[in-house]
């Protein structure tokens, strides 16, 4: 029998599954509509509520396969634009404490990592 069965093969084949670019460009657009110019007078705890309540709906939809590499992208897009919007609150922008970084300092607020 030649060939054999897929058993005996010596290779596996699997679904790559994964967001698409359109979906991700979609995500970025949605992110940076919340974490915009015109967001800066909700307070920022409200803030990140409502980006883990989204981020949560998008991760759960998109966890089929392997999205590692999506989740990734849109953890760093996530960090960047809010702190742009905090950098860009006010006369006086919001900074972490002494000897945090700014990105311990939203893990410590509650950011949601994807």
């Amino acid at each position: 029998m030649k060939g054999g069965s897929p058993a005996n093969c010596s290779f596996r084949t699997y679904l790559n599954l994964g967001p698409s670019k359109k979906a991700l460009n979609a995500e970025r657009a949605k992110l940076k509509a919340m974490t915009g110019a015109n967001m800066c007078f909700k307070p920022v705890p409200k803030l990140i509520r409502d980006l883990n309540v989204h981020l949560k709906g998008w991760a759960n939809y998109f966890q089929l396969g392997y999205p590692r590499k999506a989740f990734r992208a849109i953890n760093q897009h996530v960090q960047i634009r809010l702190i742009q919007n905090l950098r860009r609150r006010s006369q006086r922008p919001h900074r972490p404490p002494e000897g945090k970084s700014l990105y311990a300092h939203l893990h410590k607020m509650g950011l949601v990592r994807l």
